[in-house]
């Protein structure tokens, strides 16, 4: 089912090729729907989220960067710089065919990937460019240039990114000369984690791949049985993955490339989880939210949605909370430890983008065009800024006291706030 539009051939002469990739990237792991009810915030849940912790305890720490995904290959999703209270627009550039890639942030310079199949390297101070790098390197117009599709991620002297046609590439950090590039024949949507001499990422292919770094010579390959859609969490040398076709997750030793153990899920696992003290989270298809314990083998808790509409987002997760968007208009604040809702904000149109907290708030950007910051404790709004653009499969990145966030569509932006 994930697979099934990506190799349908578009055959309206109104949509172009890229557009489709685009469209079969949003849906590619649409599942079924059923009815719940979303629990109510009652006055004692008020008066927990009231004394929340502030994130950044545990295994998180202060951090002028941000060099992947979710700054961090436990997928939490927390920043460990802060943000001014009420930020202001920085600068912003324009980004043709718009940005699937979430961008990264590391001393002083933003890497932004585009549909349109650039890779830049800009100053984080004024959005000016460094260097770009181009997917495919061609002076003939009428050539397709594959996109960008999968985070930005940025390891020692390389940056990692993978394109719409399931090539990833590393280039050099300073120059933005290519280093490497290893094909996988289908499209790249997660994004690459360096684990040691290793790098880890999957395609659409169905794999999961473990590369040399140096080199990107190809040291195992791991059949997930299906298109894998997210970032991989780590828990030391063992890596989760499922291939959104059937829920089961994959445990993999990474020294290895062997599974290690498999766990039977409750319903699929499609999107990127968050790992905390040996617990994954993750929204489904079906609208609700797992804890799943992968040593015990068990669903520890389930959270349902209003609408029960399909939840996209990665969380993000703190100590005693997890949060993540959905796509029935709601912004989802749960008690890490049982379960239930603390508090929800609503936005005017459906959301895919991944939250970040920093500090004692939690910035996302929304289908409705607003980028928004809430409170952690309450879910109050802090902060709103009207793009005038939809923010989708681009999240957040938080670096050196600015954010940093792409809009989608053909005419998308690059937003700096600070």
């Amino acid at each position: 089912m994930c697979t099934q539009l990506i190799h349908e051939i578009p055959t309206r002469l109104n949509v172009t090729r890229r557009d489709f990739l685009r469209r079969a990237v949003a849906v590619a792991s649409v599942g079924g729907i059923g009815g719940v009810t979303l629990p109510t915030v009652s006055a004692d849940d008020a008066s927990q989220a009231a004394d929340a912790k502030p994130a950044g305890d545990g295994d998180v720490k202060p951090s002028a960067n941000w060099p992947d995904f979710r700054n961090g290959s436990s997928l939490r999703g927390i920043a460990g710089t802060s943000l001014r209270e009420k930020l202001e627009l920085k600068w912003e550039r324009e980004a043709p065919d718009g940005c699937q890639a979430t961008p990264a942030i590391v001393d002083g310079k933003v890497y932004v990937a585009g549909l349109n199949g650039e890779l830049q390297s800009l100053k984080l101070a004024d959005g000016s460019p460094i260097w770009t790098y181009r997917s495919l390197q061609t002076d003939n117009p009428k050539t397709f240039i594959p996109g960008f599709s999968s985070p930005v991620a940025v390891t020692g002297d390389s940056v990692l990114c993978g394109d719409e046609e399931g090539t990833m590439h590393c280039v050099d950090l300073k120059s933005g000369a290519l280093r490497w590039k290893h094909e996988t024949g289908a499209l790249v949507v997660g994004g690459a984690t360096a684990i040691g001499e290793l790098v880890v990422y999957g395609s659409h292919v169905g794999k999961l791949f473990g590369l040399k770094r140096a080199s990107g010579e190809l040291v195992w390959e791991f059949d997930t049985n299906g298109p894998v859609n997210g970032n991989q969490a780590f828990d030391g040398n063992l890596t989760f993955v499922s291939g959104c076709m059937e829920p089961v997750l994959y445990v993999v030793d990474t020294e290895t490339g062997r599974e290690h153990t498999r766990v039977q899920l409750d319903e699929l696992l499609f999107g990127t989880p968050a790992l905390v003290d040996g617990i994954l989270y993750f929204g489904t298809p079906e609208g609700t939210v797992l804890a799943v314990d992968w040593k015990a083998g068990r669903t520890v808790w389930s959270f349902a949605s209003r609408l029960s509409r399909q939840i996209s987002s990665a969380p993000a997760a703190t100590q005693d909370r997890i949060l993540i968007a959905a796509r029935d208009n709601s912004l989802y604040c749960i008690d890490r430890q049982t379960g239930k809702a603390v508090w929800s904000f609503e936005t005017r149109a459906d959301n895919d983008n991944a939250p970040v907290v920093v500090g004692d708030r939690v910035f996302f950007g929304s289908g409705d065009k607003h980028i928004y910051a809430v409170g952690l404790a309450d879910g109050v709004e802090r902060w709103k800024y009207n793009a005038g653009v939809k923010f989708v499969e681009s999240s957040p990145a938080v670096g050196d006291e600015h954010l940093v966030i792409c809009s989608s569509g053909p005419a998308g932006k690059v937003l700096c706030f600070g």
